[in-house]
């Protein structure tokens, strides 16, 4: 496997919703893509070093008890806080956004027929972004 390729975790209880993303994602960009349908799964992956973490907001339509979103999204921060988060979910409500925004997600994406195109917007932002940091770094260690 290409060391270059953005690795993403894709974590989403909906399997119908988690192959269509993943299939998106294989089919328009060159990205390692790992699944995982609870955050438990995603937690004990995270050694396996994601780029970008996509994370449902709900994860309890497998497991009632499972973690939901929040809990996991808090986890991953807990583990490394520099890991890009985007939250997924149904809900349309501006109080679900910010309460993710509070948890550190770098964005919040409502599950639609534009989501994929939205985060594949967001993953280039989030590249950008890194890329800019990177060279200010290298310009301020010289200075």
């Amino acid at each position: 496997m290409n060391k270059d390729k953005i690795k993403i975790f894709l974590v989403d209880d909906d399997a119908l919703f988690l192959k269509s993303l993943e299939i998106d994602f294989m089919e328009h960009a060159d990205f390692s893509i790992e699944t995982y349908a609870t955050g438990e799964l995603c937690i004990d992956s995270l050694s396996n070093k994601p780029d970008v973490i996509v994370l449902d907001f709900y994860l309890d339509g497998i497991d009632k008890t499972a973690m939901n979103g929040i809990e996991t999204l808090d986890k991953i921060k807990a583990f490394n806080s520099e890991i890009p988060v985007v939250m997924l979910s149904s809900q349309d409500k501006i109080e679900v956004a910010i309460d993710c925004m509070h948890h550190k997600a770098f964005d919040y994406v409502v599950k639609s027929e534009t989501a994929f195109m939205r985060l594949q917007k967001i993953i280039t932002t989030i590249f950008h972004y890194q890329k800019i940091e990177k060279e200010l770094n290298w310009y301020m260690e010289r200075m």
